[in-house]
């Protein structure tokens, strides 16, 4: 069997397909670490982890690198695709750093209103450490412009 010359890559949401095109190569954020992934790649199955998946776009579509911050879910890897399938996922040029404060500032005061054992909580954690992770990575995009220009 011949190894295609590049991958098919599709991210998606639960509310939409976020990405879906060629790449030279795939860098997933794993629970596990991180895992490159390129055209011939031995069929995978791996559960997503909190971090930065990177899509290296191919010569033909410019090679630029695409950083999307996920957390948790599932990617799928066949020697010419990869699917993620995330539970969370944002493209690191899209994150408003004042939505995500202020977003958690109102997960954190529905949480705290919960009493200590209410198992709804759960959810509140959740959404505080997608914020969180929003913006750890919220400066990403101002720290890499001067690459693009």
């Amino acid at each position: 069997m011949a190894i295609p010359e590049c991958l098919t890559c599709q991210i998606v949401r639960q509310d939409r397909l976020m990405y879906e095109g060629p790449a030279a190569a795939v860098v997933l954020a794993t629970y596990e670490g991180e895992l490159g992934v390129w055209p011939g790649h031995a069929p995978e199955i791996v559960a997503m982890g909190d971090g930065v998946l990177r899509i290296h776009r191919t010569e033909a579509d410019g090679g630029a690198t695409q950083r999307i911050v996920v957390r948790g879910g599932y990617a799928e890897v066949t020697p010419g695709l990869v699917i993620v399938l995330a539970d969370h996922a944002c493209d690191v040029e899209d994150i408003d750093p004042e939505r995500a404060r202020t977003s958690r500032e109102r997960t954190v005061a529905l949480r705290d209103a919960l009493p200590a054992g209410d198992h709804g909580r759960a959810y509140y954690e959740d959404k505080i450490a997608w914020c969180d992770l929003l913006l750890a990575h919220a400066g990403d995009a101002e720290a890499r412009a001067p690459e693009r220009g």
